[in-house]
């Protein structure tokens, strides 16, 4: 569930930080992100009814959707509304 004027942001998992070291290490952390970024595409795959390869395409550069955006992708089920605050007697 999102709030209306939520951000839902998918994108390519990452390593945080510089990675540095022994191309053996390089080809280490590489294959770690391949494997994080296959676990993230076929889950969302799975929970959104998507395509493993139409995820991958979306999630190739940084996608910002809309509360409304993300209900029609499928990460989230209900956009929230938002309830009327009753006047506070002083």
């Amino acid at each position: 569930m999102a709030l209306p004027n939520a951000r839902v942001l998918i994108h390519q998992p990452s390593l945080s930080g510089v990675i540095q070291g022994q191309f053996s290490d390089l080809e280490i952390q590489a294959a770690e992100i391949e494997r994080m970024r296959t676990l993230m595409e076929t889950t969302l795959a799975r929970h959104t009814g998507k395509d493993a390869a139409v995820i991958r395409k979306d999630t190739d550069r940084d996608k910002i959707l809309t509360a409304e955006e993300a209900k029609d992708y499928g990460i989230i089920d209900t956009v929230l509304e938002y309830r009327k605050l009753s006047a506070q007697k002083a």
